[in-house]
């Protein structure tokens, strides 16, 4: 394999993905590239088509209140009344420190950074915390929004939905908001959504990751209705486009393929650990659809994945830490497979 063009690890794209930006400075690795990188399902949706006529027309209101009916059933929400449809929960990130008044942030990290970016960019100062007894204890200092993901990225950490349940609770009795990223949630038990509505709690989901539909853009907030009448007022009208709206509600009514999904990550899951634990990697993670990798030599190893064709996800600001998403096929996975025993046994 090619030797990097430069002898320091190449610019490292804020998010997942990237992967023609990163291989560049990797000429001699084998193609196709493998994108590990974003932790998304790799066996996408099997969506229909529909007619090209669609986009020959503004979409109807009653496509995206079909859209919300369908989303607030497939998430557990009482009434669509409580779901803001946009284009990518990333978004919704972006429009929260205009529909939330806060004069901090409290953020449990590490964590996805858009929540970190979008208060910092609107002059809100903001408090990171590391472990559970800080961030309780932020929820309780007036004039402060508290900002988790859960099941959490990039390290997988699953939180019970009854402990965040007391949370939120804790929160409303200040005046203060919970916000919870649920972007990997649909694979797994413990959503908030069933505890709205709620004074305090905002709830955000995304549709690409888990249905392998990422460039659709689709994403969604859940609260109360008050408060989610108020974001629809701010997202605008047509917030989502027609391909969109007719993918998202045939996907989310389609229980069966999320049931068929979910054994298959899981079985994928499983095989990753079990590869990792070949090749003597430490791991950690409870989310299906990727495992974090704990080791001091994370940028040798991002490297080395690399010259095999494989981008996995490397952290600026977490040097032993590198994100590692499923193979999507066999070839995929007999790569990975052969770039991490080759790993193992390189001494």
């Amino acid at each position: 394999m090619g030797e990097l063009m430069h002898e320091a690890l190449p610019p490292i794209p804020t998010h997942g993905g990237q992967v023609q930006e990163i291989m560049r400075y990797f000429p001699d690795a084998p193609r196709p590239f493998v994108d590990l990188s974003t932790g998304i399902n790799p066996h996408r949706y099997p969506l229909t088509l529909p007619s090209p006529d669609i986009f020959a027309r503004l979409p109807e209101a009653d496509e995206e209140d079909d859209l919300r009916a369908a989303a607030a059933i497939a998430y557990g929400a009482a009434d669509p009344a409580m779901v803001v449809s946009a284009p990518g929960s990333q978004s919704l990130i972006s429009l929260l420190p205009r529909l939330v008044t806060a004069s901090r942030a409290c953020i449990w990290e590490p964590t996805y950074s858009g929540h970190a970016t979008a208060w910092q960019q609107s002059g809100v100062e903001v408090q990171p915390v590391s472990d559970w007894r800080s961030f309780e204890r932020q929820s309780v200092q007036r004039g402060t929004v508290c900002i988790l993901c859960n099941p959490n990225n990039p390290d997988g950490r699953l939180l019970p939905a009854a402990q965040l349940r007391n949370l939120a609770d804790r929160c409303a009795s200040y005046g203060n908001y919970l916000v919870v990223d649920e972007a990997f949630a649909d694979f797994h038990e413990e959503t908030l959504v069933p505890a709205l509505p709620h004074p305090a709690l905002i709830v955000l989901r995304s549709f690409g990751k888990i249905y392998g539909l990422p460039g659709l853009r689709l994403g969604f907030l859940l609260a109360s209705p008050d408060f989610a009448e108020r974001a629809r007022q701010f997202v605008g009208a047509w917030p989502v486009g027609s391909l969109a709206l007719s993918v998202g509600r045939e996907a989310l009514r389609d229980r069966e393929w999320l049931q068929q999904a979910h054994h298959i990550a899981s079985s994928a899951k499983r095989r990753l650990v079990g590869i990792l634990e070949q090749a003597y990697l430490q791991h950690e993670g409870q989310v299906s659809l990727f495992t974090l990798v704990i080791t001091e030599d994370a940028a040798k190893l991002w490297t080395h994945l690399c010259r095999h064709g494989i981008v996995t996800r490397i952290f600026n600001a977490h040097h032993d830490r590198l994100r590692i998403g499923l193979p999507g096929g066999e070839e995929e996975w007999a790569r990975l497979e052969q770039a991490l025993y080759m790993w193992r046994d390189r001494s």
